[in-house]
């Protein structure tokens, strides 16, 4: 999950790393628009094998030969990129308008768009950082917010408008130009037709469209919409190479988050967030004093690896540091303790995370992101224990008070930062699988799952878990980033002994009162003697109140048109009557998740017909809206069950 998300430099979501260079989309979608109708049939069936053909010579070009009398060839720009047309020739007749040129460029994995450079920003550490640790998808509203399109928008149910909230007005909407408008409604029409299309019938062609429609709206000044878009592409492409990494759930939720941004953008009422910025804006901080507070190793999908340290101001101010590149697993476990670029200072992560920096000319990005500018000057400080100001005020207050301002933050900033660290004092229940279930030391206090932050076997996080979960009874504190997509569910990324608890960890001195779930391994030592239960000893859970909600018809009728299409969500209205299928979700009081999922299902099988009696494909447009409407309340919905199992 997650991971994100910030709409920065993004890594692709293809590894680079294999025989073919990355390509740029708008380059992609150019050689499949220049394709015959015929040839476009034939493209996914080309695709097949072309990376696994691929051959890369000395001096970097890549070909692909396709028989005796066709030989592709890719030449990357400096940066490994293929950003334009005249890289990638064919020998065949038929090009540049061939089949083989097309097939090859499709088979590439997708490159970002080229970003300025900025004088204070990590380009590589960005983005790679966030969606590492947050799922992407995450553009919602509040709940019962009903269809947004080039043509309508508006609250299903209400007389509130897009994207209001009922605790105050929302920014103004953004006066966006007549280029934006036609940017936006081009995106909305394409990502329209590939949520009709689904999974099965997404294709090389498909995908092509999208891309097109997400150059033209970079073009426009749209980065987000761009951004979004190209989750989408890559969540298709894995789907339908049945990667490993692909979730029917991310997509989805990739889904909803373009539609919602292309819907508000090509109908007028986005607000300025929605538009999206290029880059991180980096603002004067003047001096800063930071403390340690615990390292988070960054593994992503694409290869990225680092770490991220975060801190805290006196003020409670939150900020971090990040240190993220190409380097995958490997740099994950070395970046903890690699120099920390910032002002010259002389410490790396392990001892920055345990120590502090007073800052001069500092610059901070609107999360709280330090930047490493020339004019940066950074001094090591001592650093502070957990049990002291400003990292005790964490700890005091209620996981559930702060998830439940986490959740609204997400309703006012559906696509805001990642959630946002809290601290919350524990007692060891015992495991459940590779998780830990804990009890907040509170009085009436909801069973809370602790879920590895990085679930990789090379990273310590698990090995600790386990190693906790052995110890029922132990008394800790846990540092963590909620999971806001699932009930009760904190990823921890330190823990420390409780002070006074004669039950609780014994750690190292140097360590300063706590361990970093990803860099530190626990050992027998840490623990108090005679707290050991036998290894993998069950514990009781209660209630999952989102899992164990009648929503799941929902979800499931979403997921399988994204995994199927429009054709899918029809044959599901057939198969039963939709007042007789959605009867569990009124009698458990969610009567608008049942019309919208109903309203859906009618609309995914509706069949109109020509003059002359004929069936005729519908708009996508309507079914698009439909989907949108039944997806955001749902995630709206999920949402307040979320905080409720937190109390």
């Amino acid at each position: 999950m997650s991971t994100e998300t910030n709409t920065d430099t993004e890594p692709s979501a293809e590894s680079s790393t294999g025989p073919l260079p990355p390509v740029a989309p708008e380059v992609l979608a150019e050689a499949v628009e220049n394709l015959t109708g015929r040839l476009r049939k034939k493209l996914d069936a080309a695709i097949e094998g072309c990376a696994a053909g691929a051959a890369r010579a000395d001096d970097g070009s890549v070909t692909v030969r396709f028989g005796e009398d066709a030989l592709v060839t890719l030449r990357p720009g400096p940066a490994g990129t293929v950003t334009a047309a005249e890289q990638a020739v064919c020998t065949c007749l038929l090009a540049p308008r061939c089949l083989h040129r097309a097939a090859v460029l499709g088979a590439a994995p997708l490159a970002d768009p080229d970003r300025p450079p900025h004088p204070d920003a990590d380009a590589d550490a960005d983005a790679a950082s966030a969606s590492a640790s947050v799922p992407d998808g995450r553009a919602e509203s509040q709940a019962g917010v009903g269809a947004v399109g080039p043509s309508s928008a508006g609250r299903v149910g209400s007389g509130a408008g897009p994207g209001s909230s009922p605790d105050g007005p929302e920014p103004a909407a953004e006066v966006l130009t007549a280029a934006r408008l036609r940017a936006a409604a081009a995106l909305w029409q394409a990502a329209a037709e590939a949520l009709a299309a689904g999974v099965t019938a997404g294709g090389a062609v498909v995908q092509a469209e999208l891309l097109r429609a997400a150059h033209t709206a970079r073009l426009a000044g749209l980065p987000r919409a761009e951004a979004a878009a190209l989750r989408v592409v890559r969540g298709l492409r894995a789907a339908r190479e049945r990667s490993g990494a692909h979730r029917l759930g991310d997509l989805t939720g990739a889904f909803r988050e373009l539609l919602h941004i292309a819907g508000l953008l090509a109908s007028g009422t986005a607000g300025p967030a929605l538009t999206g910025t290029v880059r991180r804006d980096y603002r004067p901080g003047g001096s800063l004093r930071v403390y340690g507070m615990c390292r988070e190793p960054v593994l992503s999908a694409t290869g990225y690896g680092g770490v991220v340290t975060h801190l805290l101001a006196p003020d409670g101010a939150r900020h971090s540091v990040s240190d993220v590149r190409p380097g995958g697993l490997a740099r994950a476990r070395g970046a903890g303790s690699a120099s920390v670029a910032l002002g010259g200072a002389a410490l790396d992560h392990a001892g920055l995370a345990r120590g502090g920096l007073r800052i001069a000319g500092a610059t901070v990005s609107a999360d709280g992101r330090l930047g490493a500018g020339r004019g940066v000057q950074a001094t090591p400080l001592r650093g502070i224990p957990w049990t002291e100001e400003p990292a005790a005020a964490l700890f005091g207050r209620p996981a559930a008070e702060a998830v439940a301002a986490q959740l609204a933050d997400r309703d006012t900033d559906p696509d805001g930062a990642a959630p946002a660290l809290l601290g919350c004092e524990v007692t060891v229940v015992g495991a459940a699988g590779e998780d830990l279930l804990v009890r907040e030391v509170r009085a009436d206090a909801p069973l809370l799952r602790l879920r590895a932050a990085h679930p990789h076997p090379e990273l310590p996080h698990t090995a600790n878990l386990r190693r906790i979960a052995a110890h029922p009874g132990l008394v800790l504190r846990v540092l963590g980033r909620p999971d806001l997509d699932r009930a009760a569910t904190l990823r921890p990324l330190a823990v420390g002994p409780v002070p006074g608890a004669e039950y609780t960890l014994r750690l190292p001195e140097e360590w300063l009162g706590r361990a970093d779930l990803g860099y530190d391994l626990l050992q027998g030592s840490h623990f108090p003697p005679g707290t050991a239960a036998a290894p993998g000893a069950p514990a009781a859970e209660g209630p999952d109140l989102l899992a164990d909600s009648p929503l799941w018809r929902v979800r499931r009728l979403l997921e399988s048109g994204v995994a199927g299409g429009r054709r899918a969500v029809a044959e599901a209205a057939r198969a039963a009557e939709p007042v007789t299928a959605y009867r569990p979700l009124r009698r458990a009081g969610f009567t608008a998740a049942a019309e919208l999922a109903a309203a859906l299902a009618a609309e995914a099988d509706r069949r109109p017909r020509d003059p002359f009696g004929r069936l005729k494909d519908p708009s996508p447009d309507g079914y698009a809206r439909a989907w949108l409407a039944a997806s955001t309340h749902l995630a709206a919905a999920e949402r307040y069950l979320v905080a409720a199992s937190w109390s």
